[in-house]
């Protein structure tokens, strides 16, 4: 028998505490969803009124707030502490680290709406512009930008940042939001505390992955079903479920350099691929001057469109739109954080500020330029109709067929369909792998959770799924994004003042312009070093 080195750190092992209720608890709202699904609807939908009327305000301020204290943060002195140890560089290579962040905060959304969401503005308007006019085709190319790029990563980025504190500087041997808050929270009530904060996360955490389930999975049915001719059954979406699981499980067990890293590579490509081609074979110089315009709407109305609620004409705009979104947004920032947290080993906190904000943004920018202007051309010149498919098929047909009408025909479907798998795939990846990280002990910066814990956590999220589909549950898990994001407001702001305190114990007033790092003694004390 091998004999264990005392002086080693404990190996990552399953912490029941969590594990065990949070995973009976997912797998019991996804059989409570099946068997009584109208129930579990009719309370979500009351829930999901009370809460865009009467705190919509709340999720467009908590939105600026992000993005004023990232600002603050990046230009302060705390922007050059890296987060890790004195010399050590990058986990993975920028391009990687972009392409890992860029999937998993995104994922199939964006390849879904980016084709749809400017038609839905463009006949259903913002701030009382007329419908169908030249006006309303200018919001509708910005509206989408707007609602993907500043704001939703900056939430990602605020969750990120104490995370990968704890995890590289600290040296917590959990990658949890609970650790992460630990600044802040103490003693037994703090423990308490934060063993809510993590049965929040994991519950916020499923339901937005679920949303982007309920988005995706009919688009891939219906994409599949179109690329061989076949119908789109219930049978034909388990098909997909299965390839999607085999996908994602596998990357999963192969963990992140191995797996995780080289699915998001693969979707970078595809996603760049795509897009270039959108534009070439598109009306380009259309597409090129509607983003020129669409960026400067942007640059003269962010504050405008931020702080919209429409509290005189109650047109519903806001509610149904930019709280929605904000509130996926939050609902999915603790998935997203944790994951980015565990690959920005190495960055500064400036770098982590600027790549999901920036690099981030400036990507679904691109995408809803490139893949919106092809719609709006479309709808403008009357070559498809794609408002009356939207009213009368949903919006999976929808896309088919504004994909459908690009040059390639089959084979330019079938390279989307691959696109779209990949994308979730890479999305489902990285929520399996945050969700067996918040349910193991001992585990540090380094390391990565049982492989076996992470294959338990892509088996539950494909069997909530099934459950979901037979049931017609999704648009119910959808509803409760918004819903669970409420509880999360408080957890970000313990989050943010729990990094800020941990800031101030460890390089108090000895930072000066060059990056810092936290050196860690071997009788257990700490030192600044400039690296």
């Amino acid at each position: 028998m091998t004999a264990i080195d005392p002086s080693l750190p404990p190996e990552p092992s399953l912490d029941t505490k969590i594990f065990l209720p949070t995973f009976i608890l997912v797998i019991a709202i996804g059989v409570l969803l099946v068997l009584m699904p109208a129930p579990a609807e009719r309370l979500l939908g009351s829930a999901l009124r009370v809460v865009t009327g009467n705190f919509g305000w709340l999720y467009l301020l908590a939105g600026v707030a992000c993005v004023a204290a990232l600002v603050w943060l990046a230009c302060s002195r705390y922007g050059r502490v890296v987060l890790g140890a004195p010399g050590e560089p990058p986990e993975f290579s920028t391009p990687s680290w972009l392409a890992m962040m860029f999937t998993a905060g995104i994922g199939i959304g964006v390849t879904n709406w980016a084709f749809v969401e400017p038609i839905y503005y463009y006949h259903l308007p913002p701030f009382g512009i007329e419908t169908g006019t030249a006006q309303a085709a200018e919001w509708a190319h910005l509206y989408g930008q707007f609602h993907w790029s500043v704001i939703p990563w900056a939430m990602y980025a605020l969750a990120g940042l104490p995370i990968a504190y704890s995890l590289h500087v600290r040296r917590q041997p959990f990658c949890r939001l609970s650790t992460a808050s630990a600044g802040v929270l103490s003693g037994k009530n703090g423990e308490r505390i934060g063993i809510v904060i993590d049965i929040i996360v994991v519950l916020a955490v499923i339901g937005g992955v679920s949303t982007s389930l309920g988005l995706g999975l009919p688009l891939v049915s219906a994409l599949v079903a179109r690329c061989f001719a076949l119908q789109d059954t219930f049978g034909l979406q388990l098909g997909v479920l299965a390839i999607w699981t085999a996908v994602f499980t596998t990357s999963v067990y192969l963990g992140l350099e191995k797996g995780i890293r080289v699915l998001a590579d693969l979707n970078a490509v595809l996603a760049i691929g795509f897009l270039l081609f959108v534009l070439v074979v598109g009306p380009t110089l259309f597409i090129l001057n509607i983003s020129t315009n669409s960026l400067g709407l942007m640059l003269d109305n962010l504050l405008r469109m931020s702080f919209w609620t429409d509290p005189v004409t109650k047109g519903g705009f806001p509610e149904d739109w930019t709280v929605f979104y904000w509130g996926w947004w939050i609902a999915y920032a603790p998935m997203v954080g944790l994951f980015v947290g565990r690959i920005s080993k190495g960055r500064t906190i400036r770098e982590m500020i600027i790549g999901p904000v920036v690099w981030g943004s400036l990507g679904c920018m691109a995408f809803f330029a490139c893949a919106g202007g092809y719609s709006l051309h479309l709808e403008l010149n009357g070559t498809l109709d794609i408002f009356t498919r939207l009213n009368e098929a949903g919006i999976p047909a929808a896309v088919v067929a504004v994909v459908g009408s690009l040059p390639g025909g089959t084979l330019t479907l079938f390279v989307f369909t691959v696109l779209c798998i990949v994308f979730l795939a890479t999305t489902l990846d990285s929520t399996a792998y945050v969700l067996s990280g918040i349910s193991t002990k001992n585990l540090g910066g380094d390391k990565q959770p049982p492989r076996w814990n992470r294959f338990a956590w892509a088996f539950a999220l494909a069997v909530i799924t099934v459950g979901l589909i037979g049931a017609g549950g999704l648009r119910t898990v959808q509803t409760s994004t918004v819903v669970a994001a409420l509880p999360l407001f408080p957890v970000l702001v313990i989050l943010f003042l729990s990094l800020l305190k941990w800031l101030r114990k460890d390089f108090g007033e000895t930072l000066r312009p060059a990056n810092y790092a936290l050196r860690h003694l071997p009788d257990g004390a700490t030192e600044v070093r400039e690296v």
